[in-house]
């Protein structure tokens, strides 16, 4: 359904606004925008649950019919050093 592997120093932030919830989750994933778009799809179609992981492993699961929204940020080059702030 998704991949757990991380591919280059990207990272995209994925918003999942949940149905009958005030507030939505937030993740910064490696996964790329394809990859949560289809699975995404697949969970709203199927009403399977929607699983996603982010940049530190962690994984998300919301149940597919449950899904209000999914907004996905652009793909952007992670900020290492003192530029950073």
């Amino acid at each position: 359904m998704h991949s757990d592997v991380y591919q280059g120093d990207t990272a995209l932030e994925i918003k999942i606004g949940i149905q009958n919830i005030g507030r939505e989750i937030v993740i910064d994933s490696a996964q790329t925008a394809e990859e949560v778009a289809a699975a995404v799809s697949k969970a709203i179609a199927t009403g399977e649950e929607l699983r996603l992981s982010d940049d530190k492993g962690r994984i998300v699961i919301v149940p597919g019919d449950a899904v209000g929204y999914v907004e996905l940020g652009g793909e952007e080059a992670r900020k290492v050093g003192f530029g950073a702030l």
